[in-house]
């Protein structure tokens, strides 16, 4: 049935539902066969189970894993976590796909509502890993009624009533999210999840890095505000040793300001309306 959908209907992305219900040798089986022939075929794991248990399937042949970055909130948890992944064998197997919210998953976090909060999430996700995914509608109109108290899950859920969505809506969710978009295929350097740098900052609630592609020629540092309630000021220290310790300019993609950092710690502001700067790097 597999081939069936792939040859004769053109699909090519299969998102499986909960494949660790399921035998992990079926899976290396499967996905064995279908690449033998189609390679290009790609398989999401949509797996929110124990670590072990993500990474076997994984090495079973899923390309990319949903991951456990719905929950990470904080500075220290997503610097932790990035790592984790970044830095440790994971890297070689586990392709990690980073979703702020999911069509059975509506997390604490969004369910105030709080626009500035799902501005933080997206642009995360986008930036801190190559490949990103949103429950789209429902994430672009802040949608954020849980089905009731303590509970992770939508209320008048999709998945037990068809919906009318206006396509052709627009707000600044789906402005700002398209423009990310477009700099992530403009800029190699976010096309890559591995190679990336945390920054220094005086403040625990501001997170910065730096990524660059593997030729070194492509360089972008996103600067990100944790806090939705309030502006913060900060300094973020530059990665000098890996800039070659010289002057830099730096132009915010999504606004078009461009600033010349002459020194290894360097101010920035952030507000809630724009809780993010995304810097190309030039030499």
């Amino acid at each position: 049935m597999a081939l069936f959908w792939v040859e004769e209907c053109g699909i090519r992305v299969f998102r499986v539902d909960n494949p660790h219900t399921k035998p992990f040798y079926f899976w290396g089986w499967l996905i064995g066969e279908i690449k033998k022939k189609h390679p290009d075929v790609l398989f999401l794991s949509e797996a929110f189970t124990r670590p072990k248990i993500m990474n076997e399937l994984a090495k079973q042949g899923f390309t990319q894993s949903y991951t456990y970055f719905t929950w990470r909130n904080t500075k220290a948890e997503l610097i932790e976590y990035v790592t984790e992944l970044t830095q440790t064998e994971q890297k070689e197997f586990f392709r990690p796909n980073f979703w702020p919210n999911t069509p059975d998953i509506l997390p604490f976090a969004l369910q105030t509502g709080n626009e500035s909060v799902y501005l933080q999430k997206y642009f995360l996700a986008a930036t801190l890993s190559s490949s990103v995914g949103i429950y789209g509608p429902a994430y672009e109109f802040l949608v954020h009624q849980p089905m009731a108290k303590g509970k992770e899950e939508y209320l008048n859920s999709e998945k037990y009533e068809v919906y009318h969505w206006d396509w052709e809506a627009k707000n600044k969710l789906t402005t700002l999210i398209t423009r990310i978009n477009h700099i992530r295929k403009q800029q190699e350097s976010l096309q890559q999840t591995n190679n990336i740098v945390f920054c220094k900052t005086d403040n625990e609630q501001l997170i910065a890095y730096y990524k660059f592609n593997d030729a070194k020629t492509d360089h972008t540092l996103m600067v990100c505000s944790l806090n939705a309630q309030n502006p913060l000021q900060a300094v973020v220290r530059l990665p000098l040793e890996e800039l070659g310790n010289q002057p830099v300019r730096v132009t915010d993609l999504i606004t078009g300001n461009s600033y010349w950092w002459d020194r290894e710690w360097n101010f920035v502001e952030l507000h809630p309306a724009l809780p993010f700067h995304l810097f190309k790097i030039e030499r």
